[in-house]
């Protein structure tokens, strides 16, 4: 059998990940509260947010790699935000209206040859996900095990910041699901496309040390650089951990 393992959201883009015991999903949107809300810099190409805008234009776990070791915790009827770090220890900020407080925060796990963070900002209804698309990513527990077996590394499914985790899956079976359905708990899911993943994943979310290369040994096991796929809700229904999952 097939099960949801785990679910995860990201409140605010690369800056902390949270795991659920389960959320309600909305056809054509994304998980509730994933990248809600994103941190500009100053290099960012726009003035004011109002519509989806590449990852380039904010702070990344690819170029602050202590970004990827922040965990969160959001009370969804605050809308407050708790963020913790080994180092930088433990903050709680409302991102719509504590962005300063939040900003000063990141300062030091942010590079000082980087642009600097500058703003925080959310557009309605528009998750600030790599595509402006209704993304959430599904992904296999098991491939993970084989990648880190093959890298003789244990692998935290945190490093592919993922959404819905599966459990019963063989190795790399969620790639055979593209073009189809499935169904978890109420919802239903249209599996679209496979994800190519950058250098963030080589970054212990543990520690926010890159301590895995991952994408060197992706190319070389298997000729490619993706891991996970993107999936749409076609159903609105609710989800939760350890909801059996049916292929349609």
């Amino acid at each position: 059998m097939i099960r949801l393992a785990h679910i995860v959201r990201h409140p605010i883009k690369s800056i902390g990940f949270e795991d659920m015991a389960g959320a309600s999903l909305t056809k054509g949107r994304a998980l509730p509260f994933d990248r809600e809300w994103a941190v500009a810099h100053d290099a960012a190409k726009f003035q004011v947010l109002t519509e989806w805008q590449p990852k380039m234009n904010f702070l990344r776990g690819v170029a602050g790699h202590q970004l990827m070791a922040i965990r969160a915790k959001l009370d969804e009827s605050s809308r407050r935000v708790t963020l913790m770090h080994p180092v930088a220890g433990e903050i709680t900020v409302a991102p719509d209206t504590d962005g300063a407080a939040l900003l000063d925060w990141l300062r030091p796990l942010w590079p000082a040859d980087r642009p600097a963070a500058a703003r925080v900002e959310r557009v309605p209804g528009q998750a600030m996900t790599d595509w402006p698309d209704p993304f959430l990513s599904v992904l296999g527990l098991a491939t993970n095990d084989e990648l880190g077996r093959r890298m003789g590394k244990d692998l935290s499914r945190h490093r592919w910041r993922g959404n819905l985790w599966l459990d019963g899956l063989a190795p790399w079976q969620e790639f055979d699901l593209i073009g189809r359905q499935i169904q978890i708990g109420a919802a239903v899911l249209e599996i679209r496309q496979r994800i190519t993943r950058c250098k963030a994943t080589t970054v212990n979310p543990e520690t926010g040390v890159s301590d895995a290369d991952t994408l060197g040994a992706l190319n070389m096991f298997y000729g490619h650089q993706d891991f996970g796929t993107y999936a749409v809700v076609v159903e609105s229904g609710a989800i939760a951990v350890g909801d059996e999952v049916r292929i349609k």
